[in-house]
């Protein structure tokens, strides 16, 4: 069932502990079929390292599981609710990676103060209020602040990102936690200043129009 979709999701999942993105059994990916409208989600607590592509669990947008013997997701209201309200998103991806998380623990957005910031998002991750885990409440608060942007730093929790594809979302939830790397420490050695309005403009519509193989 949907062994393809299935393949992209496992692969991306994999790719969160490589990318220092999680840890341990935290962080989780999901997509969504566009012509069935199943959803594909990471099990429960189980380690990345012995997580096969078997172990995914296929669900109706409901929420009622079609295939898999494992429990889904801690976080599978949230994905459903962003799903249930987002048509256009496709994959949600939620890590706790450790740098774009501290600002999330702080209740700050980074600073578009790098061209690469400018180009992949082009607008300032939001920032969330806080929401207590295990509901929709997560999901609410992400389908009303993330506007946008395909990521939103969760307040005392960790990122969400979304985005059209499983490449997609994971592209953003990399490129995040890189860019907030690299604001953390220039902030540490000096202040910290924004592009200009017309720079991130057109950063960002020149990485949208002319970027890779068209």
């Amino acid at each position: 069932m949907l062994e393809e979709l299935r393949q992209i999701v496992w692969e991306a999942n994999l790719a969160l502990p490589k990318n220092r993105l999680v840890t341990a059994t935290s962080g989780n990916v999901s997509g969504r079929d566009t012509d069935s409208g199943l959803i594909i989600i990471k099990p429960s607590g189980v380690d990345f390292d012995k997580l096969i592509s078997e172990h995914l669990v296929v669900l109706k947008p409901d929420g009622e599981v079609v295939k898999g013997d494992l429990k889904p997701s801690v976080d599978t209201a949230t994905h459903l609710y962003v799903y249930q309200h987002r048509t256009d998103v496709n994959s949600i991806i939620h890590t706790h990676s450790p740098f774009a998380t501290s600002f999330a623990l702080l209740g700050q957005t980074l600073p578009i103060c790098l061209t690469t910031i400018a180009s992949e998002f082009g607008t300032h991750i939001p920032v969330s209020d806080f929401a207590r885990i295990g509901g929709k409440e997560i999901g609410k608060e992400i389908v009303e602040k993330i506007g946008d942007c395909p990521a939103i730093l969760m307040r005392n929790h960790g990122v969400f990102t979304v985005g059209p594809t499983v490449g997609a979302a994971l592209k953003a939830a990399v490129m995040l936690e890189e860019a907030a790397q690299t604001v953390h420490y220039a902030m540490l050695r000096g202040e910290v200043k924004e592009l200009p309005q017309d720079i991130i403009e057109d950063a960002f519509r020149f990485y949208r129009e002319k970027y890779g193989q068209k």
